[in-house]
């Protein structure tokens, strides 16, 4: 759709897109006493500083004059979703096809080399829509913790990895849910579900130059969503233990019921959430039930990891600044 066609969403809240599970998920995640700090904390060893400087050091940083294509559409999610100010965006050598949004204050996207050779540019758009999706919803903090987690707890410390996991497999249970949220704001942006299931599809399974077919994909994602077998079940989750994303056919269908509900439609004709609206978002018990499922799994797991978490902190910023060739890391508490 052309930009000047498109609608544009003034002032909208990033609530408008969410997830039910996803909020249920961060919000258990926000209520647990200290937790939130010692993730602030442990980020804030890395320093907004040091972790920008990893990506500044090797990437291409887009603007008009480096990948002009990209910086153009990045200025054009962010005029659709009111932002003023747009984030940095990077380029990023990757076999890998993925983008990622990171840092603390100043929250910045990575697209990977191999996601712009993929997939066409207006699902490159889609896939900075996303990204910036997260930017809004808050989650860079989250993820930026993840990131650090995956990188260097359990790659190389595999006896601090022990004690840091039960909080990563928390954090990867809600960055999973999280997904399904920006998968929307996708849509939103480039006011196609086509091309951000298209974009889902080639992330899944695509290679250059290969023409692949959107409604196939459709297919084996209600194939998937329909196999109720309660051993298929368990393997499902035992597969998706540890993945820091949902499957893509379960993204696939996920944006079908959000966009044949009729939410999405209602978004675009400007009936959605702004920020000026200080009303109580609705939960359901079902929601409820989840998020008070969530805060017990993870208090439970953060008392049993809360009298190693400093030593532990300490063996990774050692890593970090063994990898980043520095020493200058800014100690930043965020806790106000």
């Amino acid at each position: 759709m052309a930009s000047s066609e498109r609608a544009r969403f003034p002032d909208i809240s990033s609530s408008a897109w969410e997830h039910p599970a996803d909020r249920a998920a961060l919000n258990a995640l926000r209520r647990i006493p200290g937790f939130d700090i010692v993730l602030r904390k442990l980020v804030g060893m890395f320093g907004e500083k040091s972790i920008r400087l990893t990506f500044k050091a090797n990437a291409v940083r887009v603007s008009d004059k480096q990948y002009p294509w990209i910086h153009e559409r990045l200025l054009e999610v962010c005029s659709t979703f009111d932002l003023d100010e747009p984030p940095e965006l990077y380029v990023s050598q990757s076999p890998l096809v993925n983008a990622g949004a990171v840092g603390l204050n100043s929250p910045f996207i990575v697209l990977n080399s191999s996601t712009i050779e993929i997939l066409d540019r207006d699902q490159v758009e889609a896939v900075i829509a996303h990204e910036i999706g997260h930017i809004m919803s808050g989650h860079a903090v989250y993820r930026t913790m993840l990131f650090i987690l995956l990188r260097f707890a359990l790659t190389r410390y595999p006896l601090a990895g022990v004690a840091v996991r039960p909080i990563l497999y928390g954090l990867l249970e809600w960055n999973r849910k999280a997904e399904l949220s920006c998968d929307r704001a996708g849509v939103l942006a480039v006011q196609d579900p086509e091309i951000m299931m298209g974009a889902l599809m080639r992330i899944a399974g695509g290679s250059r130059g290969e023409a692949l077919n959107l409604d196939e994909f459709i297919a084996q994602s209600d194939e998937y969503r329909g196999d109720s077998d309660v051993l298929g079940g368990v393997y499902k989750l035992m597969a998706a233990l540890g993945a820091t994303h949902p499957f893509a056919v379960v993204r696939v269908a996920e944006l079908r019921e959000w966009v044949d509900g009729g939410d999405y439609q209602r978004i675009l004709d400007g009936d959605y959430r702004t920020n000026t609206d200080d009303t109580e978002m609705p939960y359901t018990d079902d929601l409820g039930d989840a998020a008070g499922g969530y805060a017990a799994t993870v208090r439970k797991l953060a008392d049993d990891v809360s009298d190693k978490i400093g030593h532990v902190t300490t063996r990774i910023a050692d890593g970090w600044r063994t990898q980043s060739g520095t020493n200058d890391i800014d100690v930043k508490d965020d806790s106000d």
